[in-house]
């Protein structure tokens, strides 16, 4: 099948348009409307509002097998660092992630297959609120996955901890799954200078700190990957007082197994045990945002073949993963998939971080995204 050439200076301008107006969780609406926009004119069926500001796009043959192809579209409130030229305009937002070239990606692989007569079906989903853990559960619920029915599910991270040109693909789980606690310490307040009339929240949340880490170090098989992280800690507001109360806030990560089943319980019996001992009590909220990011073996073999074609076999690494989670854990949950990592570290500066404020990735990644993205549609449905 010809297919026309991955336009790379299409994708590089549509990457710095997106990057220049960032739009966070469920506010995607420049965002979607230039997807709705771009595919429809492209003879692509085009639903907007799935998921609240999701945009859906399909084509090809009526009855055979349907794949989904997803791309994240919303930024993160982050003040933006760098000395690009197209930086953000929007203070306090930012493509720090780079699903401004998820976008796209997506934009382009839709391009390329838009007059390709397929031997199936394409569905291609732009999801908001990756970042927040909401969006793809919210087009799931509107029906992404329905009419016509998704058999298999396919993305991509550009990925900033691997050099461009390398796309790692690995069978199993390769990114956590995301849980979220908040603990409340209810102390009883009183003059600092009379600690000992007190119940102090904050000593009591200084302890329930370093007990939580040995959830970890001590209650967690060793064999088993973990996490427990307190990333969020509130309490009083003048220097000669204890107050009542102090707040925690964090998040457990593993990939699934006997540590994902038993972390809630290991959580509240240790907030409540430490509580106990220092007099004060405590109310916990645990809540499993999403599972962990599993990809089928078949499905991975799929796109490992695609990757193969974008930049050669010595091109293809296996064993990357995250204890970072991603939305993709739900479609992945519902039908077989495979989710990959696209190398795009930038070869000229020091390599930031994931959500940092000078984040930036390698634009040379973008073409070879597009090229396995492409590749896995055709490959799928013909195969």
């Amino acid at each position: 099948m010809t297919l026309p050439p991955t336009d790379a200076d299409r994708l590089i301008a549509d990457r710095r348009d997106l990057h220049e107006h960032p739009e966070l969780g469920f506010q995607e609406t420049r965002t979607a409307g230039i997807v709705a926009e771009r595919l429809g004119t492209q003879g692509y069926d085009v639903r907007t509002e799935v998921g609240k500001t999701g945009v859906v796009a399909d084509r090809g043959r009526e009855g055979g097998r349907c794949v989904l192809v997803r791309a994240d579209m919303d930024g993160l409130p982050v003040q933006e660092a760098t000395d690009l030229p197209f930086k953000s305009r929007h203070p306090g937002r930012m493509h720090a992630c780079g699903h401004d070239g998820h976008v796209a990606i997506g934009l382009e692989v839709a391009r390329r297959l838009a007059d390709a007569p397929l031997p199936g079906r394409v569905k291609l989903a732009f999801q908001p609120a990756e970042e927040i853990n909401g969006g793809a559960a919210a087009m799931i619920e509107d029906g992404v996955l329905d009419a016509p029915t998704v058999n298999a599910a396919f993305g991509l991270h550009l990925w900033a901890n691997l050099p461009t040109g390398k796309i790692a693909i690995s069978e199993g789980p390769v990114m956590a799954a995301v849980d979220l606690f908040e603990i409340q310490i209810i102390g009883r307040g009183g003059h600092a200078g009379h600690p000992h009339q007190t119940i102090d929240p904050i000593v009591t949340a200084a302890q329930l700190t370093s007990a939580l880490q040995t959830i970890v170090s001590r209650r967690r098989d060793p064999f088993e990957e973990g996490v427990v992280s307190v990333t969020h800690v509130r309490a009083g507001e003048a220097y000669n007082v204890v107050p009542d109360r102090a707040f925690l806030r964090g998040t457990v990560r593993s990939y699934g197994g006997r540590f994902y089943e038993e972390a809630p319980k290991l959580v509240e019996r240790t907030a409540r045990g430490i509580c106990e001992t220092f007099g004060a009590r405590c109310e916990i909220d645990y809540r499993r945002l999403s599972g962990p990011v599993v990809n089928d073996g078949k499905m991975s073999a799929v796109m490992r073949a695609a990757a193969v074609a974008a930049v050669g076999s010595g091109g293809v690494v296996t064993g990357v993963r995250s204890m970072g989670g991603e939305d993709m854990a739900h479609f992945l949950s519902a039908v077989p998939g495979c989710f990959a990592f696209v190398g795009s570290a930038p070869a000229d500066r020091p390599t930031s971080p994931h959500h940092s404020p000078t984040f930036d990735i390698d634009e040379r990644a973008l073409t070879i995204g597009a090229d396995l993205l492409t590749a896995t549609v055709l490959g799928y449905l013909s195969s």
